[in-house]
């Protein structure tokens, strides 16, 4: 197990990525109800009892090191719509942080979805990533039956390297104990300033 890795709040005009903590539940459990059409190819929690399970989990990850997550915060509203996390944390030695990660588990309720919400949070998440962890790569990566989460980190400026095949275990509902194709996509750290600049075009 590694390090517990602390991140303060990373703020931005739309959203404001937050520690998770139980004290986000009430806005995730209705951030999560209603329409679920969107959820196909990831893992959504809904109801009190599984988003109250789903962020104890994620704590416990955190203090071993495994994840840093965060509560999405509309700054319009003050609450959590959705969640997202580093993850894949690989550290090598003599580094006080990792030299490279992945952002995933992400998700957003259906009234925060194309707000612009999930674009800034990427690149509050990027940024910290490369500027001040200095990392060397950030991995981002879907089903590849999903085109909608496919084009959306396209369009963050991510490189497509391939699909790996049966990567991990599906996340769709009814696929338990199946294998999913993974499209993987990544940026490096010098591919930062080109993409930080496109994100900067694309949240004026």
């Amino acid at each position: 197990m590694g390090q517990r890795f602390e991140v303060g709040t990373l703020s931005g005009r739309r959203v404001r990525l937050e520690p998770l903590s139980l004290a986000h539940c009430n806005d995730l459990v209705r951030a999560s109800s209603g329409d679920r059409s969107t959820f196909t190819y990831t893992i959504v929690p809904e109801g009190v009892t599984h988003v109250t399970k789903y962020v104890e989990d994620l704590l416990l990850a955190w203090d071993v090191g495994e994840v840093v997550p965060f509560a999405q915060v509309d700054t319009s509203t003050n609450k959590a719509v959705g969640a997202t996390r580093y993850m894949t944390l690989r550290e090598a030695p003599g580094r006080a942080f990792p030299f490279a990660l992945e952002i995933g588990g992400t998700w957003l309720g259906p009234g925060a979805q194309r707000t612009g919400i999930n674009i800034e949070a990427k690149f509050l998440l990027l940024e910290q990533a490369f500027e001040s962890w200095d990392v060397a790569r950030v991995d981002l990566k879907t089903d590849a039956r999903n085109e909608r989460s496919r084009a959306a980190i396209a369009r963050v400026g991510a490189h497509f390297e391939g699909v790996m095949r049966q990567w991990q275990p599906s996340l769709v509902r009814g696929e338990e104990g199946l294998f999913r194709d993974t499209a993987m996509f990544s940026i490096v750290r010098d591919e930062w300033p080109r993409v930080r600049d496109h994100l900067a075009t694309l949240l004026a």
